[in-house]
């Protein structure tokens, strides 16, 4: 009989303690389930943003690349028609303007054997080309003037940055720009300076791109 209570007391000690590790262990679990879920969940939203900022980035980089590409295509427009000046179709000088933010030069920029009078001139943050041909008898440069936007976001003015800068033909790569007023008949080289910044809230300064033209038909002075 006693034996027979001592097997039923451990048996029912057996299974308190069983009970006890059971409940202990469900409540383990929940907590863990609960501080699992809450990692993941923090994983999860850290790597979703590092994704977006991750694609922005690219946005802006690639938005950077496409401006500065664009903005080397414009250089080489202006390069281009600075390289041909030359004594405009009825005597002018070569260079009829050489301001900060507007170059007037006369260039055969088409197949004839005229040349034009080519503008460049910066209106606000963006920059434009004039052209006006020669035409009537005799002839003059008194037409229309055929306008077109090169380049858009340009942010010379507001970094007070000229476009044009003008050297003359002592310049050796390191000598300062000639200082505005400037002669026309001084400059023998052109460098033509872009700060563009498509938008401000997204770049933290501007992209700076520039070329470099002399003027090969200048006469002497």
């Amino acid at each position: 009989m006693c034996e027979l209570t001592n097997n039923y007391e451990t048996t029912n000690y057996e299974n308190m303690i069983r009970r006890k590790n059971t409940k202990k262990h469900k409540g383990f679990t929940i907590v863990e389930l609960s501080v699992a879920l809450g990692i993941s969940a923090m994983i999860a939203i850290t790597v979703v943003w590092l994704i977006i900022d991750g694609l922005r980035y690219s946005d802006i980089i690639f938005g950077q690349l496409q401006t500065q590409n664009d903005g080397r295509k414009v250089l080489q427009q202006v390069v281009d028609v600075v390289r041909k000046a030359e004594e405009s179709s009825i005597g002018g000088y070569p260079l009829a303007e050489a301001g900060d933010y507007e170059l007037i030069v006369y260039a055969n920029v088409d197949d004839d054997s005229l040349r034009e009078r080519v503008r460049f001139w910066l209106d606000g943050t963006t920059l434009k080309k004039g052209v006006i041909k020669p035409s009537g008898s005799p002839l003059s440069y008194s037409g229309a003037e055929q306008t077109v936007e090169i380049a858009h976001s340009v942010v010379n003015f507001e970094e007070s940055e000229p476009v044009f800068l003008y050297y003359d033909e002592d310049y050796t790569g390191t000598e300062a720009a000639l200082v505005q007023p400037i002669d026309e008949v001084d400059a023998r080289m052109i460098r033509v300076r872009l700060e563009l910044e498509e938008d401000p809230t997204e770049s933290p300064v501007p992209l700076e791109v520039e070329s470099a033209a002399m003027i090969r038909n200048l006469k002497g002075n």
